[in-house]
């Protein structure tokens, strides 16, 4: 038996995810990550996951400005992370596919596990 078949794997291998193989993909995924990459936009995305916010709210939780909040809130909703309803002068943002969520929390646990490496690298630079 080769030890490139699949039954000569450890149990334990790790499985390859499943990144696209186009690169078109690879940028769309890679957008999909940009858009988690912020911290405000983070904070907002797990503040909306508990349940549905105002932009009042939003702006109250980040201490930003309106204007910096709302572009952040834009980017998320045109990426598809968050929904917005809109009733009257109010705006209700929410997190609609649980999967946002965690994600969010798949990659806290992560970064724990490996929070001196991931601060010491020198090739991601932090969040200005």
């Amino acid at each position: 038996m080769s030890a490139s078949t699949p039954s000569a794997l450890s149990a334990s291998a790790v499985a390859v995810p499943p990144v696209p193989d186009d690169p078109a993909g690879r940028d769309l995924l890679a957008r999909f990550y940009r858009a988690l990459g912020d911290p405000t936009r983070l904070a907002l995305l797990a503040f909306c996951a508990a349940e549905e916010r105002t932009g009042t709210e939003c702006v109250a939780h980040t201490a930003l400005s309106q204007s910096r909040v709302s572009a952040h809130l834009g980017c998320l909703v045109s990426c598809g992370l968050l929904e917005v309803r809109r009733a009257g002068r109010f705006a209700y943002y929410h997190v609609t596919d649980p999967r946002v969520a965690e994600l969010v929390g798949l990659a806290a646990s992560m970064v724990a596990d490996h929070a001196a490496g991931v601060a010491a690298c020198t090739r991601v630079a932090p969040a200005p």
